[in-house]
């Protein structure tokens, strides 16, 4: 499952899960939107692309595994 990340690494800014605006890159380094600009949606971590993150439902479970 996506780590959600609760917020921004580089300015603190809080990133809820069911709120749009946040950042990632595979290894889920997590950015707000203003971060990212400003990184060129480039990770500073691992150089990594920064990508929107998807957003999770406030009720959502995960589904069950086989």
């Amino acid at each position: 499952m996506l780590a959600m990340k609760p917020d921004c690494e580089r300015c603190g800014t809080d990133l809820p899960a069911p709120a749009p605006g946040a950042f990632i890159c595979s290894f889920e380094c997590t950015f707000c939107a203003e971060c990212a600009d400003e990184l060129d949606e480039r990770c500073p971590n691992c150089r990594g692309e920064l990508v929107d993150r998807p957003t999770r439902a406030k009720a959502a479970t995960p589904p069950a595994t086989a």
